[in-house]
This record gives C-alpha cells, structure tokens and sequence, in this order.
C-alpha cells in the first residue's frame, strides 16, 4: 500500500514521531486517534490509513472506533464548533428548532463547516446542564435558555 499525505508536513511529522511511540503498545488505536483528532482538527482518510499500516490493524477497525465515539470527526471542522445539545431537556425546550436556526443562518449542513472555515455545528447528547436547557456551546462558553433571537448574536460576537 502506497502512502500520501499532501496537506500540512509538519504536522504529519509529529504525528509519525507520535505513532512511533505508541505503535507496540496494546490499545494503540484510541490514543493515535485522539492525536490525530487533535493535530488535524479531523481525522483525514489518509490518517486512517497510515495507521492502520503503523498499528497493523485494517482500516476498517480504525473507522469502527473512531465512528463510534463522537469526539472524532471525518470532516474537517470550523474555527468555531457550535454545539446543539439535543439531549431530553433541551430538545423539550426547543433545542431541535435551534440547530436549524444556527443551520439557516449559517448556511451550513450538520456535521460542515462553512465556506470560510469560521463555524461547524455539531449536534451533541446532554451537557450536563439540563437545568438551563436549552444549551449551547461554543468552545469553553456555554449559552444556557438559548432562544432564537440569540442565534444571530452568538454568531457575531465569533466572527473575526
């Protein structure tokens, strides 16, 4: 199997000298993928491989964990990660109405990022905070009884 990997050098780099490390080491698979996850700020198709060339695992096997757990993602996402709790209380208080607000004025499909890479939006299970649903994060700010008439103003105050 041949390997290319076109995007940043750096990066690959220090995630080959991660890989190294790891490679001999019994469940190798989830912390190669959080550095992945955390280096590329997804998980490349070409990532995928080349672990599983490193970790002698098949493909399959790294798309089997990495598809299961929600903090990794296969697309590439925004600067800014705005997360939709749709747990039960938020989505009682509206939450499902919110997601297609920020969609709508973001012009964005769940799980894209916008054409200017500022914004992704994510659909997450409970926060943890089903007393101020419904509740959405940015990054480490949490937005709790989030109404429609914030969405706009969410937005702005991250753009650049």
């Amino acid at each position: 199997m041949a390997f290319c990997f076109n995007k940043d050098r750096a990066k690959f780099d220090e995630f080959l000298e991660f890989v190294e490390g790891k490679k001999n080491d019994k469940g190798a698979v989830m912390p190669v993928l959080q550095e992945a996850q955390r280096l590329f700020g997804y998980i490349p198709e070409e990532i995928v491989d080349f672990m599983a060339l490193k970790l002698n695992k098949h493909s399959s096997e790294i798309y089997g964990v990495a598809s299961f757990y929600s903090q990794f993602t296969f697309k590439p996402r925004g600067k800014h990660s705005i997360c939709i709790c749709l747990g039960t209380a938020c989505y009682v208080k509206g939450a499902d109405k919110l997601l297609d607000d920020f969609l709508k004025e973001l012009n964005v499909a769940k799980g894209e990022a916008t054409a200017d890479g500022l914004f992704s939006i994510v659909e997450t299970r409970c926060v943890g905070e089903c007393a101020l649903a419904p509740v959405v994060t940015v990054g480490d700010d949490v937005y709790d009884h989030v109404s429609e008439s914030q969405v706009t103003e969410i937005i702005n105050k991250y753009k650049e």
